[in-house]
């Protein structure tokens, strides 16, 4: 893809955002549009830097642990969004500035410790994933399990827990998955509550859905066709 492909598609994006924050009330500067570079080389990341993206989003730690040579120098924010192994937390707590696909303690718990051992100073963001359509999703912490996830998270003292992010099933109509992010919210509206603690963060909605996530509250919309164009299947 172009630098040029690039910056369009952007342009596109960022007013599809602008026009759904204004139908929901909201200000489209306060919603973070993150990159889903996974499977694309670090040349289209740079590109899309240029373009204006500041977030990025991987997959898997190895992948990135080849590419990112290529992108020294650029001040952008790197997120995993794919599941994490526990074999990978060590490596993943040092390249990555926030985890947003935490769904199990022990990870996180990982996480925490390979920040202590590393001599890593300031917190390690931390979304946790929840597992918000359970016939459709491999990934993610049950509902049911949330609420004790998140208490322990909350506790540990290098991770900053931001807030939640979810993967609904793909259907055709982007409408149709409205009610799984309105889900998403509410839990967080109830943890909030319950808990006490600040969870400011909504990851949800790709490049068919993320106006609907939008609009049912969604602060970071992580997208990758509609940006980048189709992916390389590796």
């Amino acid at each position: 893809m172009t630098q040029t492909s690039v910056r369009e598609n952007l342009l596109r994006i960022q007013e599809r955002i602008a026009k759904a924050a204004e139908r929901a009330g909201r200000r489209a500067e306060d919603i973070t549009l993150i990159g889903v570079s996974k499977t694309h080389p670090a040349n289209a990341i740079r590109e899309a830097y240029e373009a204006g993206i500041r977030h990025f989003g991987e997959n898997r730690v190895q992948e990135w642990e080849g590419k990112r040579a290529g992108t020294e120098g650029l001040a952008a924010t790197w997120h995993l969004i794919g599941h994490l192994q526990s074999n990978k937390t060590a490596r993943a707590a040092k390249l990555f500035h926030s985890i947003d696909s935490v769904d199990d303690f022990a990870i996180a718990q990982r996480l925490d410790r390979a920040r202590a051992e590393a001599g890593i100073t300031g917190k390690l963001r931390v979304l946790i994933e929840v597992r918000i359509a359970p016939e459709e999703t491999k990934s993610g912490v049950e509902i049911n399990e949330l609420p004790k996830l998140v208490e322990s998270c909350g506790e540990l003292p290098r991770l900053e827990l931001a807030g939640l992010m979810c993967i609904p099933p793909f259907l055709e109509k982007a409408e149709q998955i409205r009610p799984y992010f309105k889900r998403l919210r509410e839990l967080r509206n109830e943890l909030e509550k319950k808990l006490g603690l600040s969870l400011p963060v909504l990851s949800m909605g790709m490049s068919h859905d993320f106006e609907v996530a939008i609009e049912e509250g969604a602060t970071e919309v992580r997208v990758g066709t509609a940006l980048f164009g189709t992916r390389d299947i590796k």
